[in-house]
């Protein structure tokens, strides 16, 4: 199949070299092009617009920071909208709030065209494990027309019901991930602080009812040396998703009280330095809080 990505960080990096094993034509365009020229070496090709992007698709994806952003490359001059055929179908799998989602797929609708909300569920690393997951919002036949290309990227492609459903439950999602990998450094810098080494402590933990997941690829990296200089999801972009989920419940009126300690943590990261790591460095910081240095 022909298919766009809009968008070639950590994410869409990763994603685009799926696609291309999987035997799919990949057109691509990126902010920053430089960040494209490993995916051209193997076999993607590039576009100066997201319009042209979209022109030569069947499926678009794209793949950005922020509602702004997917505005930007969406409904902006020479954006997705303006080149998107009346056949074709555009998912963002970005993490934005269910509303802005919505407005942005009302405007496809206006022109007759078709946007899913398609966030997906993973980093990097669960993406090279063929781990990660997609939820998807809106046109249920359009998402079972997209869903063979969404197993070529993911594990599983669920639908979870109407225009920005999706992007509401992988808020949910983050806030469960969130939560668990703060509690984990919480618990380790307990253990620490009453004098287990922290090695040990960690291999209880993984090896534990406890283990999950994510804690099981994330949780090294707070061993001496493991923590990754380029952040799977550092300290400020988690924290952005923190802030859609607190905004998303004053909307429908429920507490998420544990969202509220997870943005505090981030804060807390923030004032101590740390906000260019990877949000797992929250160990760290209540590390730093109980009184233990070194």
């Amino acid at each position: 199949m022909r298919v766009g990505f809009v968008g070639l960080g950590a994410m869409g990096a990763g994603i685009v070299p799926r696609l291309l094993n999987a035997g799919h034509r990949v057109t691509g365009w990126n902010r920053s092009p430089e960040k494209a020229a490993p995916l051209l070496k193997a076999g993607m090709t590039w576009v100066d617009t997201p319009r042209a992007v979209a022109e030569q698709s069947e499926l678009i994806f794209s793949i950005v920071t922020d509602a702004p952003a997917v505005r930007a490359v969406a409904l902006g001059k020479d954006g997705i909208l303006s080149g998107l055929g009346a056949d074709s179908i555009y998912l963002d799998m970005s993490t934005i709030a269910p509303d802005a989602s919505r407005a942005i797929s009302r405007e496809f609708a206006k022109a007759g065209r078709t946007m899913l909300d398609a966030p997906i569920s993973g980093s990097p690393v669960t993406l090279a494990q063929g781990r990660a997951s997609i939820m998807v919002g809106g046109d249920r036949a359009a998402f079972e027309r997209a869903q063979p290309v969404l197993l070529d990227i993911a594990a599983r492609a669920t639908f979870i019901g109407e225009s920005g459903l999706a992007a509401q439950m992988k808020l949910a999602v983050n806030l469960l991930l969130m939560v668990e990998v703060i509690a984990f450094g919480e618990a380790i810098a307990l253990a620490e602080k009453g004098g287990v080494a922290r090695e040990i402590a960690v291999d209880a933990v993984l090896n534990s009812v406890a283990a999950s997941p994510v804690l099981g690829y994330r949780g090294p990296f707070i061993l001496e040396g493991k923590l990754p200089k380029v952040p799977l999801a550092d300290v400020n972009l988690q924290q952005k998703d923190m802030l859609l989920v607190l905004e998303l419940a004053r909307k429908l009126g429920t507490p998420v009280f544990l969202a509220a300690a997870a943005n505090e943590m981030m804060n807390a990261c923030r004032g101590l330095g740390l906000d260019r790591h990877d949000f797992v460095i929250a160990h760290e910081a209540y590390r730093r809080l109980g009184g233990q240095s070194g």
